[in-house]
Order: structure tokens, then C-alpha cells, then sequence
């Protein structure tokens, strides 16, 4: 099934670059609002997103309505001059909606309900729920339609963090009808799942549950779709909320996504034709082993979605959040890069939760703009510090990420290659995912990360890294681009299999066996922590496999492990294009000089190579309008030649621009206005 195009993106609602937060008077006395305002207004703050979770204060009981407050604070905010992104306040029920229709809350795979008491205790097919919530947005939505003050609508909030796969009976009921008019037919929907396997095959839509908790594995093809239909559930409850909006409003209507490494369950690509404008919520995770490559991954992520045009950070942190197993403080110099990192890859709004640290609740340790020890504090001097450098790079907004090379990306991959019975627990899809990324990036390559099937044309190389399950018509894309001239590198477990999640017999890579000139005829994972050598002298892990050529020429093979003299990379030359393929898991210097010398090959041209990822130069453009971003991850200053005005210290620049440990610089580049 072919997903819908990513229209073309205008500016934002506000120009410049949008300086905003969260805020939520509910939680305060109204002679704080005053105090609010003022403080806003002096820090820059252009835009204030308000009644995200207002549903409790706005109806009290069914039916019973009280806008006072809210009319109040929208007033103030537009008095001081300050827009307002309208939240629709139905992120979660009140207790007297799921104390009246328990029947609303949602279940696990186990079978268990979760209750009250946190957030999102709604199933996302409940037409009871969703009849209360459109009743809510509709009140909203025509008393504030057409309100001066009202810049953007906000659907609901982050849909989907805890609710995406619920797995009650009325979620059961929708399944079936959603594989009903996706298969047509019984008989094609267990061709599609293999149901023969197991003794699973079915003779009514009826007889089909849910993937529920299970003695032994569930059919893996039963599980991807129910990730298919719980996603385009939740979308359509986003468009239910968009198209009540639009009855009533003019603005444009956003939700906010979660790109980013912990939440996988929506599936972006489908949403984001629906959305006026593509906004994001991210926050570094210390999880992970490099928080700061994640974030530009999840920067470039998010402008693929809004079609290469200008995109909103909807919500970070000022500082620690409060949901990690350890919470890091920022520091100033922190906080810009990590907003600055945004603006250079795409970003014309950059807003924070939230305005004001809350003492009570379950992110009462969540920093803010202003924390809990008030405006004396070196957190609201380096958000005032934020505001003077966002004013001075207002002209950079409405310019474009400058990118020659692409990565294939895909939420269905992520799901299938991650599920059970794969051949090794080891192999995860966004780790690998990551790896090219961040390869790509110390080689000073900016991407452009693109959905499978998306054109391609004009990309110097592409990177298919851990495409496990794509469709025929979205493989032929990238075949047909290399062929007509262009240049790929595919990781492993790429081509296994099709969108249903049917393996392609014949011999691994399956979509890409011709492209890459190979046949592999067996999978051999290596336990965690084994390495192997290769004839190269580069080091790997995790994965091997038993490769023989047809078209291809062997550039490294396998000196030890199981496989000692088996190919390990590959190059092919197809059509007018090459493809180079990477058989096992290798190492961060060895990964970087395949991509290197596939971005040589393919002519591509990096801004700034740095192997330790601790210095990051990118470039928008527009027209005549020339800017580089210059991000110094490290403690050591730098210098890079560069002329023309830097943004940031506001001053020309002749021949070389330092740029001192931690800090970033913007360059609007000589001849550029």
C-alpha cells in the first residue's frame, strides 16, 4: 500500500525563528498569569501553547462548560502581543468521564486494563471516548475559531506515548474491520499472514483477536499489522479533531510527534500529508550512547517529514527532564547547541516544555524556562541569551537543509525487524540505523532521511541501512535508481522480506539481489561481543553471513569467525549506477571508510569530517541566501575557513572563523543577503 506524498510545506504561522513553551495556567493562581505575561514578553517568547491538558478544567461534569479562565489567559497572552497555539485539551479524560464509561480505558497485551491516574487512559477506537472528545473540541473550536490571538491549533497531545497499542474488545472489533478493507477477503488475508503455519488459519474475520500475550511467539505477520492499524487509528482520531477545527477555524492544525529513539509505534510517513505543520517533541536521552548524534538523526527525521521545508520544535528541555533513570542538568552552552542543532537542520520554531516549573505532579522535576528557585537563576539567563540568538538568526528562517545524499528510513522495518523469532535479539533496527547515520554525519554528510519509496533523483547516494521488510514497488525505486546513474550502500538484513513480512525465497537479500549483484544463502549471527577480522584489517561483530558473488567484486572478506574467506563488502556496478553491500556489523572507523569511499565515488561533497562526531557543520540555503551552521560539540576551539557575517556574535568574518569549545556560529555566507 502506497502511502500519500509529503505536500510541500510553507513558512510557519510566525516569522522569523519562533521562540516558545508550554504553559499551563491551570496549575497556578490568576495573580501569577500577570507576572507571566510580562515575564514572556520581556523573554522574546512569540508563542505559548495552552490547554493541553485543560479537559478537566473546561468541563467540570458532562456537557457543562466553563471557558472564564481560558478566555482570560488567551486574552492576556494576545495583549502582551504573545500568539497562542490552542491545545484541544482531550490528551486526557477527566475522572468523571472514565469513572462513568470505564469501558474507555485500555488494555494490554495481557489482558489487564489500565486505569486513571496517569495520562492517556483512553482506548484510541473508543467511540465513546472519541464522541466526548469531539463534543469538547467542537465547544473549543467555535469559541476560539476565529480569535486574533490563535496562531495554531494542537490536536490532543503526543498521541500515542502510552496508549498506541490497546487491545481490548473494541479494539479487536475495529482490527477486524480495519483488515477487512485492507485484504478484502478471508482468503487473502491468510495467504498475507501464512496462517496455514501453525494451524492458524482462519474462516471468518471474526475468529481474528488481537496479537494478545501469548504461550509462544505470535504470527509475526499478525503483529506488524496490528502496528499498521493501531497507527492509522490514532490518525484518525487526529483528523476526527482536525476536521471539527476546520469547521470553525482558518489556522493551522499540528499535533506533536515523537521522533525519537524510545517511541516507535506511529508510523510518521502516513501522518504527515494530514498535518498543516510537522512539529516535534525530542529530548536527549543519556540512554543511549550518543545523545547528541540521536538528536541531529531525529532533526533531519522530522524535516523528511515536512517534506524538506521548515518544521517546528514543538517541546525540549531547558534542562533535566524527570522520566529518565538518571535525570542530566544541561548547561547554557548545552541548551543553545542543542537548539541551535535544530535550527540548522531544519527547525523555525523552537519551544520548550514547559514555561514554568509545576511544584506538584509527576513532572514536578521537570526543568523549565523558569525553575523552581525563579528568574535569578543561570536557567532564565540562558533563556534570555537564546531569545537575542534566535532574533539575530530570524533571517535564516524559510531556507533550506542543504543535502546531497539520502537514508532510507521506515517505521514497518523498525517493527517487523524487531520482532520475535528473528535470528539474532542482538540485531536492532534503529541501532543500525544509527550506525550509518551517525557515520555518515562524522564524515560531514548531511541527509535527508526519506521514506521507501520516495524519489530520489536527486540524490548523489543513498543508504538502505536495515531495510528488512519493504514492498516490491518501493524496492524497485532504489533499483531503478542506481541503474539510472546513482550509487547505494545496503546494510544487512536488508530486502528479506515483503510488507506482509513474507520472507522472498530464492536467496537473501531478497528485493535487492540483483541490485547488489550477491546471493547470500544463510545467516550467521555472532554472539555479543565476539569479533571478527577481515581481510581489510577492519574489525566487526554481531552478524556474518554465507555470501557468494554473481555480479558482484569482493572488497573485503572474512579473515576469521565462522565464515574465513566469505565476502564481506561488496560492490556492484548496475546499470549506470554502483551499489555497495555491508555483510556483517562493522565497527565505527570501518563503517566510515565504506561510506567514505561511497560518497567519493558517488561525488558527494562533505561539509566538515570529524571521526569523533564532536563538530557538526551544516548548511540551509535559499536562493541567494547562504548560511553554515557551525556546532562545537568538543571542549577545543576550532577553525574553519569561512566569509561573510557571523550571526550569532553579530560581526563580519574574513578568511577563518573560530569557533570556541561548546559553542555554535552561524555564517551567512559572502554574497548572500
Amino acid at each position: 500500500m502506497r502511502k500519500p506524498a509529503v505536500p510541500p510545506r510553507g513558512p510557519l504561522p510566525l516569522p522569523g525563528i519562533t521562540l516558545g513553551c508550554d504553559y499551563n495556567p491551570e496549575q497556578w493562581p490568576r495573580e501569577v498569569w500577570d507576572a507571566d505575561a510580562v515575564l514572556m514578553a520581556e523573554a522574546g517568547i512569540d508563542l505559548v501553547a495552552i490547554n493541553i491538558f485543560g479537559w478537566s478544567a473546561l468541563e467540570t461534569r458532562a456537557g457543562e462548560y466553563t471557558f472564564d479562565d481560558l478566555d482570560a489567559v488567551i486574552d492576556l497572552l494576545h495583549g502582551h502581543g504573545i500568539r497562542v497555539n490552542l491545545g484541544t485539551a482531550t490528551s486526557s479524560p477527566p475522572p468523571w468521564l472514565t469513572t462513568r464509561h470505564p469501558e474507555i480505558l485500555p488494555v494490554t497485551a495481557d489482558g489487564t486494563t489500565r486505569f486513571p491516574g496517569g495520562r492517556q487512559a483512553w482506548c484510541p477506537s473508543s467511540p465513546v471516548f472519541r464522541r466526548h472528545a469531539l463534543a469538547l473540541v467542537e465547544q473549543v473550536a467555535k469559541r476560539y475559531g476565529q480569535h486574533p490571538g490563535v496562531a495554531l491549533w494542537h490536536v490532543s497531545n503526543e498521541l500515542g506515548c502510552h496508549n498506541a497499542l490497546c487491545y481490548c474488545e473494541v479494539s479487536a472489533e475495529a482490527f477486524r474491520g480495519w483488515l477487512a478493507d485492507r485484504y478484502g477477503s478471508i482468503e487473502a488475508l491468510n495467504a498475507a499472514w501464512g496462517t496455514s503455519f501453525w494451524s492458524q488459519r482462519y474462516g471468518d474475520f471474526a475468529e481474528i483477536q488481537p496479537p494478545r500475550a501469548a504461550l509462544s511467539h505470535r504470527n509475526p505477520s499478525q503483529v506488524l499489522d496490528f502496528h499498521r492499524f493501531s497507527s492509522d487509528e490514532l490518525l484518525g482520531y487526529y483528523r476526527a479533531e482536525a476536521e471539527v477545527i476546520r469547521r470553525y477555524a482558518t489556522a493551522p492544525v499540528t499535533t506533536n510527534f515523537m521522533v525519537t529513539a524510545h517511541i516507535r509505534n506511529l508510523d510518521y510517513w502516513s501522518w504527515a500529508p494530514h498535518v498543516d505543520v510537522i512539529a516535534n517533541d525530542h529530548y536527549l536521552d543519556h540512554r543511549l550512547g550518543d545523545p547528541t548524534a540521536e538528536l541531529s538523526f531525529a532533526a533531519d527525521l522530522t524535516r523528511g517529514l515536512a517534506g524538506g521545508g521548515p518544521w517546528m520544535l514543538m517541546e525540549q528541555a531547558v534542562g533535566a527532564v524527570n522520566w529518565q533513570p538518571h535525570n542530566l542538568a544541561k548547561s547554557p552552552a548545552q541548551m543553545l547547541r542543542n537548539s541551535l542543532t535544530h535550527v540548522a537542520r531544519g527547525a523555525d520554531s523552537i519551544c520548550f516544555f514547559q514555561w514554568r516549573a509545576s511544584p506538584h505532579g509527576a513532572e514536578k522535576f521537570h526543568s523549565a524556562l523558569i525553575p523552581h528557585a525563579g528568574t535569578d537563576t543561570v536557567a532564565w539567563r540562558s533563556v534570555l541569551d537564546l531569545s537575542s540568538v534566535l532574533r539575530r538568526l530570524a533571517e535564516v528562517a524559510g531556507s533550506r537543509v542543504v543535502a546531497d545524499t539520502a537514508l532510507i528510513f521506515s517505521w514497518p522495518s523498525w517493527w517487523a525487524a524487531d520482532g520475535d523469532g528473528r535470528p539474532s535479539e542482538a540485531v536492532r533496527y534503529l541501532e543500525q540505523v544509527h550506525a550509518v547515520y551517525n557515520a555518515l554525519r562524522e564524515l560531514g554528510v548531511t541527509v535527508d532521511i526519506v521514506a521507501p519509496g520516495a524519489d530520489l533523483s536527486s540524490y548523489r547516494l543513498v543508504a538502505a541501512p536495515c531495510l528488512y521488510a519493504i514492498s516490491d514497488p518501493d524496492a524497485a525505486v532504489l533499483t531503478d535508481y542506481v541503474a539510472g546513474g546513482g550509487h547505494t550502500v545496503v546494510s544487512f538484513f536488508s530486502g528479506i522480506a515483503d510488507e506482509t513480512d513474507r520472507i522472498r525465497l530464492g536467496g537473501y537479500p531478497g528485493a535487492f539481489r540483483d541490485l547488489l549483484g550477491i546471493t547470500v544463502e544463510e545467516f550467521c549471527p555472532l554472539t555479543p561481543g565476539t569479533a571478527i577480522t577481515l581481510t581489510s584489517g577492519e574489525k566487526a561483530g554481531l552478524w556474518s553471513e554465507r555470501l557468494r558473488l554473481t555480479t558482484a567484486e569482493a572488497l573485503a572478506c572474512y579473515r576469521d569467525g565462522p565464515l574465513p574467506g566469505v565476502p564481506a563488502i561488496t560492490r556492484n556496478t548496475f546499470g549506470a549506477g554502483t551499489s555497495r553491500y555491508i555483510a556483517t556489523a562493522l565497527e565505527a572507523d570501518a563503517l566510515r571508510h565504506v561510506l567514505r569511499e561511497a560518497a567519493d565515488d558517488a561525488g558527494v561533497t562533505p561539509t566538515e569530517p570529524c571521526d569523533d562526531g564532536s563538530v557538526e557543520v551544516v548548511r540551509r540555503a535559499d536562493g541567494d541566501r547562504r548560511y553554515v551552521f557551525v556546532i562545537n560539540h568538543g571542549t577545543d576551539d576550532i577553525e574553519l575557513p569561512a566569509n561573510g557575517h557571523e550571526l550569532v556574535e553579530d560581526r563580519p568574518v574574513a578568511g577563518m572563523l573560530r569557533v570556541p569549545g561548546g559553542q555554535v556560529r552561524v555564517v551567512r555566507e559572502v554574497g548572500a543577503r
